[in-house]
């Protein structure tokens, strides 16, 4: 699988004029916990010749390329300015990506560039109330009543936990999910509950239903009330948008050399 991702990568170079600079995977099995039948999320970060940008109608120019999604495989990825903009406000899903354990593809310094400007540009309150607006949605959408869809479980408490590493300061939230249960879930039924979960998830099929898990439940709806109901008291963070702007034409250079 992963020669055909990396086919597919080479595929999108020629068909778009591009270069990609960087390509993970993301969702479950960059989290740890892949289905039977999970397809691969695969994620890049690409860019274009110096000439694509500078043009008068640069901003109505698509920053996006998304391929059809098939059985195996959902591949999309966002040009290096998109992803340099997204970055400046701290974009969980990005920053994911950054971290993902699964690479498939780093030619260039970009990623590593972006990593290690992170602690400097990184906003802990705007991940943590992104982190909320996700675990709200998916808790209102798919975890009432008593027959709940298992995976999103995940989507629920992945964004909590993240909250709880966030409040203790940890530093920027990690891709793989059992890092967060060991470093934030004290409460050993929660944790033991949490990690049968995983298991379950493992075996069953991506989209399975199951009965409510009373423990879990019950963490998430005290959760989600006790941040709803207290003052963030974390200060943002500003990122110099200059060093991005250094990291862009960097990029330019090192990928096109004559530019």
């Amino acid at each position: 699988m992963k020669q055909n991702i990396l086919k597919t990568l080479n595929k999108i170079e020629d068909e778009f004029n591009v270069k990609i600079l960087y390509a993970c995977e993301s969702g479950s099995r960059a989290w740890g916990f892949p289905s039977s039948d999970s397809d691969y999320d695969v994620r890049f970060i690409y860019l274009h010749s110096p000439d694509w940008y500078l043009s008068i109608n640069l901003e109505s120019k698509r920053d996006v390329i998304e391929l059809p999604i098939d059985e195996k495989l959902d591949v999309n990825g966002w040009d290096l300015r998109k992803a340099l903009k997204l970055y400046h406000k701290s974009n969980p899903p990005l920053l994911e990506w950054l971290g993902s354990p699964i690479k498939y593809l780093e030619k260039y310094s970009t990623a590593e560039q972006m990593r290690q400007l992170a602690p400097t540009c990184y906003s802990s309150v705007a991940c943590l109330f992104h982190y909320l607006h996700m675990a709200q949605g998916n808790n209102r959408e798919y975890l009432q009543g008593e027959k709940v869809w298992v995976k999103k479980y995940f989507y629920v408490l992945r964004p909590l936990l993240a909250i709880l590493w966030l409040e203790k300061d940890l530093g920027i939230v990690p891709t793989e999910f059992q890092v967060l249960v060991d470093a934030v879930v004290e409460d050993k039924k929660l944790k033991n509950e949490i990690d049968n979960l995983i298991e379950d998830k493992k075996r069953n099929k991506e989209l399975d239903k199951g009965s409510r898990n009373s423990v879990i439940s019950d963490f998430i709806n005290k959760e989600l009330e006790r941040i709803e109901s207290e003052t963030i008291n974390m200060s943002p963070q500003k990122c110099d948008i200059k060093k991005l702007d250094e990291i862009f034409r960097f990029a330019l250079k090192e990928v096109w050399e004559n530019y």
